[in-house]
């Protein structure tokens, strides 16, 4: 049986590790949120997620970062491989499952990738 952890590991968590993604990263926006990311040097892919205050108050704001996480978690192979990617989240952005985040981010991926 497949197991689906998300460790500490794949995650993004210092703000030196948002700064390199940010200034050097390629950035795709979508409706109410950017995808940035740039590669490195580990065999896997790692999430930063960035929610402005403005989007809401904290409980949503987690929300929507957990939703985002539990898409990543569940569906790396979407994301760029070898990377670190931040996902900023936009006022006005609602999501209300997993499904629709892979379903957003791999339709802005695929059209920059060219696959589908």
């Amino acid at each position: 049986m497949a197991r689906y952890s998300l460790g500490k590991e794949c995650l993004l968590r210092k703000n030196r590790e948002f700064d390199r993604v940010y200034s050097t990263g390629k950035r795709l926006h979508g409706k109410g949120f950017s995808v940035i990311w740039s590669e490195n040097a580990l065999p896997w892919n790692r999430l930063g997620i960035s929610v402005q205050k403005k989007t809401g108050r904290a409980v949503d704001r987690n929300r929507i970062k957990r939703i985002i996480r539990e898409a990543f978690r569940l569906h790396r192979q979407v994301f760029p491989a070898h990377s670190d990617i931040v996902i900023t989240v936009r006022p006005g952005f609602a999501l209300n499952s997993p499904a629709e985040v892979v379903a957003s981010v791999s339709g802005l991926l695929g059209s920059e990738t060219g696959q589908s």
